[in-house]
């Protein structure tokens, strides 16, 4: 294990970029910059780091706050990397492709990058520039980081979104920039230009079939990752699907999982009570429970938080619940009898790559 110091921890690149050092099996060491900013404790967090990745950036505000923040972020990075008694190797920096284009923002993200390689220059170090490109992911923060989270939001509350000033972007999953960051990945492998309009198009579909626990058809990776960022603010306000049971004198029938295309798999467990499966969380993976016979709690925990949600569930009354990407979740047998769980994920299991990172919720 190795660990990798991070800047802007908390924001949404910071906190996609923690989730995938700790996919890696690494560990990270936040640090503050802006007005909490405390050299001795940034240059502790460096000091003897692997890498080091300088995200934390203000993208909107006056042009004065755009310009005088970031270069001041620079800056204190670049204070804690000479204090610090033995830098990492790496320094990365999460610039912009705006950096080509002089706006004031652009301009502030080159003039940053300038301040920091000389710094690396000075330590005797590596400086990597990534100019990333729009980027969209998981829990981004509406109406600030990404349109996609703004039409993801209003979509999941039943808004309409409005496309204002039609074009094409070239969109990035955040975790395919969080992997060119940490080296393990190449953005021109992911990247994908795309209208605002075809974006909200796709949107508009999965919100309306999902709206129904319908897994609509996935065409790519890049739709999969765009219905796992609706999947995001949906959760948000709908943790359980409710299922249509039919019963009769035979007894009772449900419809599970209804997939529009593409693979899948299912499975079926019984559990011992007391007994908890799971602890894990998937970074791509789609995966419903269906309690069918018993009683459980299904408990879930977003990466990096403190809150676990619990969900009680029953045969009795079925459910089903789809796993949000990046947060652990399990599920326990409450009852006296034996627990019969439908489980179905949206790709064939291989063995060589099961997207399936153990990480136990607190009891």
């Amino acid at each position: 294990m190795s660990r990798i110091a991070v800047s802007g921890a908390n924001g949404f690149l910071g906190w996609h970029t923690r989730c995938a050092i700790e996919g890696l099996g690494h560990s990270s060491a936040a640090f503050r910059v802006g007005d909490g900013f405390s050299p001795t404790a940034a240059a502790s967090a460096i000091d003897g780091a692997s890498r080091l990745v300088h995200l934390a950036g203000v993208n909107r505000g006056s042009d004065a706050e755009v310009h005088d923040e970031n270069e001041r972020f620079a800056r204190q990075v670049a204070e804690a990397l000479r204090l610090a008694e033995e830098p990492p190797p790496v320094v990365v920096f999460a610039n912009s492709i705006q950096a080509e284009l002089g706006n004031v923002y652009g301009e502030a993200k080159r003039r940053s990058a300038g301040i920091i390689a000389a710094a690396c220059e000075a330590v005797g170090v590596e400086f990597v520039d990534v100019r990333l490109p729009n980027l969209f992911g998981e829990h981004g923060r509406p109406f600030y980081n990404s349109f996609v989270a703004t039409f993801s939001d209003l979509l999941a509350r039943g808004g309409t979104p409005v496309v204002e000033g039609d074009r094409e972007v070239p969109l990035l999953h955040a975790q395919a920039a969080a992997a060119a960051l940490l080296g393990t990945g190449s953005i021109d492998d992911h990247l994908v230009p795309m209208r605002v309009s075809s974006v909200l198009a796709d949107l508009s579909r999965f919100a309306r079939d999902y709206a129904h626990g319908t897994i609509p058809a996935l065409e790519s990776s890049f739709q999969r990752d765009l219905f796992n960022t609706y999947r995001s603010f949906d959760f948000g306000i709908r943790q359980m699907i409710p299922l249509t049971r039919h019963a009769d004198a035979r007894g009772s029938f449900f419809e599970i999982t209804r997939s529009v295309g593409g693979a899948g798999q299912s499975s079926f467990s019984t559990t011992r009570p007391g007994v908890t499966r799971g602890d894990h969380y998937h970074a791509r993976k789609i995966e419903r429970f269906t309690v069918v016979r018993g009683t459980a709690v299904i408990r879930l925990q977003r990466l990096f938080s403190d809150d676990i949600v619990q969900l009680h569930v029953s045969g009795d009354e079925p459910v089903a619940v789809d796993m949000p990407t990046f947060w652990s979740h399990n599920i326990t047998n409450t009852g006296a009898d034996d627990l019969y769980t439908n489980f179905w994920i949206n790709e064939i299991y291989v063995p060589e790559d099961p997207d399936t990172y153990p990480k136990a919720i607190p009891v």
